[in-house]
């Protein structure tokens, strides 16, 4: 059987590395999920996700010229993929101007943190410790003195 790029397959995993998971699928042969396309959340551990001999639905996202298959489990569980999304009421987008107040984030148990919010904690953090260092640079040169 002959693998479509899009196409959404039942096949089980076969073996498990530290970048992704083998799946065999049903008659087309065996391709590889990145550790990227496990799941919507952060993925830490992909063995706290996926097992071996378990059956997973994969949707086929690339073919490369050697023939290697690369497959995604969260694009073939998305309900946008199954044409579910006419049920849902689509997104509005808040109108209203947000105030130049800076506001911290209350902090989120790193467990219940999304990759989106582990980069922006990790962008404003680094931020802060560059303008702490160049804070301490300056006064160091005396540049910043009057």
């Amino acid at each position: 059987m002959q693998l479509e790029i899009g196409k959404i397959y039942t096949g089980k995993v076969k073996g498990i590395a530290q970048y992704g998971a083998f799946v065999d699928i049903d008659g087309g042969g065996t391709g590889m999920v990145h550790i990227s396309e496990v799941s919507n959340t952060f993925v830490n551990a992909i063995r706290d996700h996926l097992t071996e001999g378990q059956e997973v639905k994969v949707k086929v996202i690339g073919i490369n010229e050697q023939g290697k298959v690369s497959l995604s489990i969260k694009k073939a569980e998305s309900p946008a993929e199954d044409g579910e999304a006419s049920e849902k009421k689509p997104f509005k987008k808040d109108r209203r101007p947000k105030p130049n107040i800076y506001e911290p984030k209350k902090s989120i148990p790193q467990s219940e943190m999304t990759f989106d919010d582990m980069l922006a904690h990790f962008k404003q953090s680094s931020e802060e410790r560059i303008c702490d260092l160049k804070r301490s640079t300056d006064r160091k040169n005396g540049t910043r003195r009057k």
